[in-house]
């Protein structure tokens, strides 16, 4: 599997860097690299489908290309869900969900496509305000490697059932699949130009989507730090951001709970993606009557993880995405656990980018480790005695974009709740998103929201047109 670029309807460049499977740290394919010319390209093919012709306005062609895509999609379940797992290392059985939740998203934003609804109001006696909410016009669409094709998905599907067009450009560690997706579109009736994509290992490409004024917004998933660098560089031109950036989620367990059965389940949300998603249970804090169970069971819960090859059906946690970043986790990890207050489990390093899970006990959530976020397999056990400090601890952080409250006390849950300052929480569950629902974050943790219906907000603006139509004659203005 090669990745070239693909700009204006063509393949273009010659692929020539390697794509590494993280199990083996061996190549399965090569993309082509980048850089501004590329970039260029794809923005004028962009800007021209979208000024030159009616695709903003043809919402029953976008429908129709959408579910095609999807159908085109749907063939392909197998072999993306493969190359997924070879590229990215998560567990097979996270692959495959995760290409049917993408499938799903296309299909469900193919229905919205027809219903991008303004409203008309009278403010006055014959005078007429329309509200339309229209495409804003070409996207920029970071994906990041994580979760590449439910990431590509809720961006662009919002933003072509919205009506604009669009440049991806996809992590260096997961082009392939980026690739091998997008080139399902030639069996719709997408028009050449309205998807553009440009490879790159470095970064002159997003920063020339990001500056350039002929992009009119742009959507990016990712880490905190970058959100804030992308925030900057678009000021000059004021484009329309949609942000997704990180997470420290925190699971606010109390006393009434069965701590042997959610044990299990909080592992697993720890560990998704290999601890390398932004909900991921980051911080679980238990009332302090359990406490000392808690640590039993979570620790036996995630010892028992089978950490091995994704491919492997039987893995529960997969490669890091890299040697490197493997390396630099453990590092922090081994700091954390030099000044953590108790060390429950360690993880151990091992092959090309394995790291089993590690989780500590600590009192304060000032320290470095319960405040940033680290992306990978490492869990904080801490402790609250009331809801009150409860509520305090869970929302000490910079961040707001998920928690989730485990209690069989229902009005409690939805106080909880209530107080916490998350785009999302869950109760008695965790990680569970859907295309209908809507998810972003609070806080440092990003603007707008994707997913549900409002992600099309990201992809539009909403023009006023008024016009004084008069009233008819023999009816007499009151004043």
């Amino acid at each position: 599997m090669n990745a070239p670029h693909w700009i204006a309807g063509a393949w273009v460049g010659t692929p020539s860097v390697d794509s590494i499977d993280p199990a083996t740290g061996e190549s399965i394919g090569q993309f082509a690299e980048g850089g501004t010319a590329e970039a260029d390209a794809a923005i004028a093919a962009a800007r021209h489908v979208f000024d030159r012709t009616t695709w903003a306005q043809d919402a029953r062609l976008r429908q129709d290309v959408l579910l095609a895509w999807a159908a085109a999609l749907d063939t392909q379940r197998e072999p993306l869900a493969n190359l997924l797992t070879r590229e990215n290392g998560k567990a097979i059985a996270q692959s495959r969900g995760e290409i049917a939740g993408a499938i799903s998203e296309v299909r469900y934003y193919a229905g919205l496509a027809r219903h991008i609804a303004g409203h008309v109001l009278e403010p006055e006696p014959g005078t007429i305000s329309t509200m339309l909410r229209e495409a804003a016009g070409v996207t920029a669409i970071i994906v990041p490697w994580n979760a590449p094709a439910v990431l590509l998905v809720r961006s662009l599907a919002p933003a072509l059932a919205a009506g604009c067009t669009a440049i991806v450009k996809p992590a260096a560690q997961t082009t392939l699949l980026t690739a091998a997706m997008l080139r399902c579109f030639e069996q719709t009736a997408l028009p050449k130009g309205a998807v553009n994509l440009v490879n790159e290992t470095g970064h002159a490409t997003a920063e020339r989507l990001v500056e350039s004024h002929d992009v009119d917004v742009v959507s990016f998933t990712g880490s905190t730090v970058t959100g804030k660098k992308i925030a900057a560089a678009a000021a000059d031109s004021m484009k329309k951001l949609s942000l997704e950036l990180g997470g420290k989620s925190c699971c606010v367990v109390f006393e009434d709970s069965d701590i042997a059965a959610i044990a299990p389940r909080l592992a697993r949300a720890a560990t998704i993606i290999s601890g390398q998603q932004c909900t991921a249970a980051r911080r679980v804090l238990v009332q302090a009557s359990r406490v000392a169970e808690m640590r039993e069971h979570l620790t036996r819960a995630l010892a028992s993880l089978k950490v091995g090859p994704g491919i492997d059906a039987s893995t529960d946690i997969g490669a890091l995405i890299e040697g490197s970043t493997c390396d630099a986790i453990d590092q922090t990890i081994a700091r954390a656990c030099d000044s953590a207050d108790r060390v429950l489990l360690r993880g151990e390093r091992s092959g090309n980018a394995f790291l089993s899970p590690t989780l500590v006990e600590h009192s304060d959530p000032q320290t470095f480790f319960c405040q940033e976020e680290i992306f990978g397999p490492f869990v904080t056990l801490e402790t609250f005695e009331t809801e009150a400090e409860a509520i305090e601890k869970a929302n000490d952080t910079v961040f707001g974009l998920s928690a989730s409250v485990w209690t069989d006390n229902g009005a409690r849950a939805f106080r909880i709740a209530r107080a916490l300052r998350n785009g999302t929480v869950w109760i008695n569950d965790h990680n569970k998103l859907f295309a209908e629902a809507e998810t972003g974050g609070y806080r440092q943790s990003g603007l707008g929201r994707l997913h549900g219906y409002d992600a099309l907000a990201d992809f539009t603006e909403i023009k006023h047109i008024c016009m004084p139509a008069g009233v008819p004659d023999g009816v007499t203005p009151l004043r």
